[in-house]
């Protein structure tokens, strides 16, 4: 068995997360005695997008947070394994978990599972935003696995747009005042998005969150909530027209793009997709 392995973990320091790292690095340790793997260990405040490039498997330390923030470095081939550093399930302190299927004590099995090919890929759509400034110059955002933010960068001043998305009857062309757009693919829906909106009576099929996400534009005026227009679950590509001095988009709650007055931004579901593996479950049985 051969394989490039990189790992990225959150150092922070907690007692618990660094005995995590440690009880991973002896179970690397040994596959690189037994198998002859190749491991590079690198915290997540010192990756580069070229640290990924050409792995056979990244795998992420820390909890969700930080398996989004290094994720849009990830390429769409590339397989990612989650472990869970401090399971909430051990203490009520800890993460969740919701994308990283494993933990310190499924590791060994898991990474075997990983290398030989029989661990759950779960093929999971990201949201893209493409930038183009009224000097024609195009920014293409990270992809975002969990949520979108297309908002004022001064929060406290509202965010104005043109808003356009599909063609025909069932189109729409406004002008909107809002504390912003917010975007969520599927598996994103229970972060920030549920919280904003009022989605829980909404059905959603497993047939479409592979190429539909969710759209709304945050605290618009009672007024102004018509169909369509607050929240929707679409896979049209959404136009925004930016009418304020300066915005930005936000993927994932990571870096941020600035744009300015007269700027168009493009958000689709369209963003390479993410190969995140599990072992006991697929994703989508979360939800």
């Amino acid at each position: 068995m051969s394989a490039d392995i990189l790992v990225v973990y959150k150092k922070n320091f907690e007692a618990v997360h660094d005995r995590s790292i440690g009880s991973i690095e002896k179970v690397l340790q040994k596959f690189v005695n037994e198998q002859g793997i190749r491991v590079d260990m690198t915290a997540r405040e010192k990756v580069r997008r070229s640290d990924f490039i050409g792995r056979d498997l990244v795998i992420v330390i820390g909890g969700d947070g930080t398996l989004t923030s290094i994720a849009h470095s990830v390429d769409a081939e590339t397989p990612v394994m989650g472990v869970n550093s401090h399971p909430k399930e051990e203490d009520k302190d800890g993460s969740v978990g919701f994308f990283m299927g494993s933990d310190t004590h499924h590791f060994e099995d898991d990474l075997v599972s990983a290398l030989d090919g029989t661990a759950i890929v779960n093929v999971l759509p990201r949201l893209q935003a493409e930038i183009v400034t009224t000097s024609g110059n195009v920014i293409r955002c990270d992809p975002a696995l969990n949520d979108l933010l297309i908002a004022n960068t001064h929060q406290y001043q509202p965010s104005r747009y043109r808003l356009q998305r599909g063609k025909g009857d069932s189109s729409i062309d406004t002008i909107q005042t809002s504390s912003g757009m917010l975007f969520s693919t599927y598996v994103g829906k229970g972060a920030w998005f549920r919280h904003t909106f009022d989605i829980e009576d909404q059905e959603f099929t497993l047939d479409s969150v592979q190429d539909h996400y969710l759209a709304g534009a945050r605290e618009l005026p009672l007024g102004e909530r018509r169909e369509g227009e607050h929240w929707i679950w679409t896979k049209q590509p959404t136009i925004l027209t930016s009418d304020m001095h300066r915005g930005y988009v936000v993927s994932d709650g990571w870096d941020e793009y600035h744009f300015t007055r007269g700027a168009s931004i493009s958000v689709s579901i369209d963003g390479p997709p993410l190969r995140l593996l599990t072992f006991r479950g697929r994703i989508l049985e979360k939800n």
